[in-house]
């Protein structure tokens, strides 16, 4: 049978060599034969491998028995049809003379194949523009295919064909005739201009010719057949068709030299991918040598090692010392380290090879080695950079906190879009208890990274960031290559908590030598004292967490954006109570819902009356002791009569297990004497209410501080004592009454010290509600500084203080005019709840404060008064 079918394709040959066809150039003929050549091999199997898609459908590589040829499908060029079918394929283009397998899973092409074969074998393949469309309409194609002869039909088991096809012409579509159930369209072949073939033509072909060969030469695996293929190919275009589909290029640098119509053009521009595609075929055969050379030398040590330790083993000098080093070497190897660094620990790793055991040098080397072996030079976490995933964890860890959610996902936006991107180093600045540690986890679990913390609360010591030399007895790596060693990853998300708390004595500074970690721009070879060789950091997320920036320095703020994480209002922590609290306390003390029933009532007594601080530590230690004492009583009952009852916790409950109230917000607030305003202040922890106290008894006219005021406060109340001089006659108020009287400031909590530039108003306020005789409203709370002129200065700490005033049970807060643009800042819940009342001057705080009539009435009282005295 073998001999019979080989006569018979060499009778087909002759048939098809003898039969001239009018409409078929000789060049085409010599194209196809040719590319048959490269195609079909011993046995007529398809000898490439690569399979084209038209689906994107993972199919395996094909070795198909083709069938007999037609003898007449040369001159199928001549026949192809006006109007023909169109099959939209991705990922591949076809040229004219070649023959490809093509795995076909689209419902429209396979009813296309089914309606279409029976009739005619010819159809035409155009490439799509976008590959992920799976619906293709005409204008998703390009305008310039190939008409194209089937073959052989192959079914697959998973419902998908495939098929083989042979190149015929270029085609052009020229008017879509079909759309439904597959693309029809009336189409014209491409007509090729050759152009005059001078001398630097044919050189040009020649070069081509050869380069071509050469490339051939040097790609492992090519065909033994194709060189002999390639030299036989004497038309141009058909040169240029064969060379295009067997070259490494896109899909859309293929389907422009399949629209390139001009011959010559199309050879000089394979001309260019072919040299390119040959210098870097020599480049790799380069590197390829250059590798196994270095391979073999390696080699070679190695069975010379292993001969040395063979020859020990007879002798019976193997120790643990030689298997130590040995282990070492292997570790080192394996982490595959920098060839600086690793040049450095093979000359150490040498050095210790001749160190006896004994030797005090001989452990620190060896730590040493052990840490460069353990680093992760090169281990990295795939990102997750799936936005909504990061979105939903946030939400699903934090209440609230929208500002600094929206700028996290921004901040992975941008790391989505620009991997190598060195971005900036965030810093979340808060009062404690608000979440800005947990923020960090979220981070990383939403980015799939591994996550490590290190707080720098109370560091003094330089060398816990930088690390110790070597030469020191005792000395260790720095904290930051201790957590990426325990992370195991050098991309991890890496907390600096506290960084405000750090410390600077004679062992140095810290913060400073935080400058070099937390520069983008310096900290892809950051050296650690111990290592001595630098590491790279750049793939590091680092979070830095603070209370207060005003204790973090200059140079250390410039390396950081900051993001304020505010403190939460009482409508926040009663729904973080509710979500996250409760469950968890529930958990930890044994208690299930069922059992444990928190109410409303019970949960807002619990934050009205025994809290008062930005976050909500205090508020799960004061649900926790709740719980405790709730488990104390289901613990004490025997058995049998623990599950029938449940504990409801509400405002009687509450004051059962917690005691008297901590705070009552009415009694706080309220002011009935004059000379006492009711002021904000911020804090480490947050803001806070502050009281300004101000009293006056017979005396010599001396003016008294108390209550642990810093120099700016005190510099505070002198300023307001003297705008309240200048503008004594205003109040019709005569200075020499101060001369037998002292006055006395005090702001209460006299063991906290106090300072900042923001208590001016409430000091002003004080004196001149004292010196009038005057309270002050109920449920005003004001902050701003003031000049001598009077004017009231913006502030800083706007959502904070008045975040102290909501809880605190305020109603009015007077601030400065240039802080009405941080109105839009403020929390919703807070707005609601406070009137603002923005102030340009002292007069306008007075207005608000004492109000305009009481004013004159006082003012009218005191020339009256004065007025009986001097009479």
């Amino acid at each position: 049978m073998p001999r019979k079918k080989a006569s018979r394709k060499k009778t087909t040959r002759k048939k098809t060599s003898a039969k001239k066809t009018p409409t078929l150039k000789a060049g085409k003929r010599s194209r196809r034969k040719s590319a048959a050549k490269k195609a079909v091999g011993r046995k007529g199997k398809v000898r490439r491998k690569k399979v084209a898609s038209a689906e994107n459908i993972a199919s395996p590589s094909l070795m198909i028995e083709l069938e007999e040829r037609d003898p007449e499908a040369v001159d199928l060029v001549g026949a192809i049809p006006a109007e023909i079918p169109i099959m939209p394929v991705r990922g591949m283009v076809m040229f004219p003379g070649t023959i490809m397998p093509i795995a076909v899973g689209r419902p429209s092409s396979l009813k296309l194949l089914d309606q279409t074969l029976g009739e005619s074998k010819v159809i035409a393949l155009f490439t799509q523009k976008d590959e992920d469309q799976e619906t293709p309409t005409p204008d998703d194609v390009y305008e310039v295919g190939t008409a194209v002869s089937v073959l052989k039909l192959i079914r697959q088991p998973d419902d998908t064909v495939q098929i083989i096809v042979h190149g015929l012409s270029r085609v052009r579509i020229e008017k879509i005739q079909q759309h439904e159930p597959f693309l029809k369209a009336k189409v014209s072949q491409c007509e090729e201009s050759e152009g005059p073939r001078g001398k630097s033509f044919k050189a040009a072909f020649k070069q081509l010719k050869d380069q071509a060969r050469q490339l051939i030469e040097h790609t492992p695996g090519a065909p033994d057949q194709a060189v002999t293929v390639l030299m036989n190919i004497d038309d141009p275009s058909s040169l240029a068709d064969f060379l295009v589909a067997n070259l490494n290029l896109d899909v859309a640098q293929k389907q422009d030299l399949l629209e390139e119509l001009d011959v010559a053009k199309r050879i000089r521009q394979v001309h260019r991918h072919v040299s390119m595609q040959l210098e870097i075929q020599q480049l790799q055969n380069k590197i390829q040598e250059d590798v196994q050379s270095s391979i073999g030398d390696s080699q070679r040590k190695f069975f010379l090692r292993e001969q040395i330790k063979a020859i020990q083993r007879e002798l019976g000098e193997v120790d643990d010392d030689a298997a130590f080093v040995d282990r070492l070497r292997n570790q080192l190897l394996n982490a595959n380290p920098p060839d600086e660094v690793l040049s450095e620990a093979l000359r150490e790793l040498t050095r210790l090879e001749l160190i006896p055991p004994a030797s005090p040098e001989y452990s620190v080397i060896s730590n040493y080695l052990e840490l460069l072996g353990e680093l992760p030079w090169k281990t990295q976490s795939e990102d997750n950079m799936d936005l909504a995933r990061a979105q939903k964890i946030l939400d699903r860890d934090h209440y609230g906190l929208d500002k600094v959610k929206r700028r996290l996902i921004e901040y992975l936006a941008v790391r989505k879009l620009n991997p190598k991107n060195r971005g900036p180093i965030l810093c979340l600045v808060g009062p404690p208890g608000v979440g800005k540690t947990s923020l960090g986890q979220s981070i990383a679990d939403a980015l799939g990274r591994k996550f490590a913390r290190m707080s720098f609360g109370g560091i003094r010591d330089e060398s816990e960031i930088r690390g110790h030399r070597r030469t020191y007895i005792g000395a260790m790596p720095g904290r930051i290559i201790q957590e990426l060693r325990r992370a195991g990853t050098n991309n991890p998300v890496m907390m600096l908590d506290e960084v405000d708390k750090l410390g600077a004595d004679f062992r140095g500074d810290p913060a400073s030598a935080l400058l070099e970690v937390l520069d983008p721009r310096q900290n892809n070879a950051f050296v650690d004292r111990y290592l001595d060789v630098p590491f790279d950091l750049s793939q590091v997320i680092f979070i830095a967490t603070a209370n207060y920036m005003g204790n973090v320095p200059p140079a250390l703020q410039d390396r950081m954006e900051v993001i304020e994480v505010p403190g939460y209002t009482d409508h926040d922590k009663l729904a973080i109570a509710r979500k996250y609290l409760v469950p968890r306390q529930l958990k930890e003390n044994g208690l299930t819902r069922k059992l444990c029933k928190w109410m409303a009532c019970g949960l807002k007594k619990t934050i009205e009356n025994y809290t008062r601080e930005a976050g909500v530590r205090e508020l799960e230690r004061q649900v926790g002791a709740v719980c405790r004492g709730i488990a104390a009583e289901v613990a004490s009952k025997s058995p049998g009569r623990r599950g029938g009852k449940q504990y409801v916790v509400d405002n009687a409950k509450v004051r059962k297990v917690l005691g008297p109230e901590k705070y009552v917000r009415e009694d706080d607030i309220r002011i009935d004497v004059p000379g006492v305003t009711m002021g904000l202040a911020y804090t480490t922890v947050g803001g806070e209410v502050l009281f300004v106290e101000a009293t006056s008894y017979p005396g010599k006219g001396e003016f008294k501080l108390t209550g642990q005021l810093g120099d700016v406060m005190r510099e505070s109340v002198s300023a307001a004592m003297s705008v309240f001089k200048s503008r004594a006659d205003t109040f019709g108020f005569n200075l020499t009454r101060l001369e037998n009287r002292d006055v006395h400031i005090h702001v209460p909590a006299g063991a906290v010290p106090k300072d900042g530039p923001s208590a001016g108003v409430a000091m002003y306020s004080a004196i001149v509600s004292l010196l009038l005789d005057l309270p002050v409203k109920q449920g005003v709370a004001m902050t701003g500084e003031i000049t001598l002129r009077g004017k009231v200065l913006p502030i800083g700490g706007v959502k904070e203080k008045t975040l102290a005033a909501a809880r605190a049970g305020v109603t009015t807060v007077i601030l400065p005019e240039d802080n009405h643009r941080d109105l839009e800042e403020i929390d919703p819940q807070v707005r609601k709840k406070i009137d603002f009342v923005f102030a340009a001057d002292v007069d306008d705080v007075l207005d608000h404060v004492l109000g305009k009539k009481r004013i004159a009435g006082a003012v009218r009282k005191v020339k009256t008064e004065s007025k009986s005295k001097k009479s």
